[in-house]
């Protein structure tokens, strides 16, 4: 069984990341999906965003 291509490469990943710092902005983080090949770069102090309700707050 053959190897599937990856949806996001290196090069792309990259190029995405070169595009950014050109554009003046500090990067913080950067997430790579490779399951749906997205890529996503959060600027330098941005809030982390929380995926849903706090856990310990659900179970109060």
């Amino acid at each position: 069984m053959a190897a599937r291509p990856a949806l996001v490469s290196q090069t792309e990943i990259k190029r995405t990341l070169q595009a950014a710092l050109s554009a003046g902005l500090r990067i913080g983080r950067v997430e790579v999906d490779h399951a749906t090949g997205r890529v996503v770069v959060f600027p330098e102090g941005a809030a982390a965003q929380t995926a849903g309700p706090d856990p310990d707050e659900l179970l109060r």
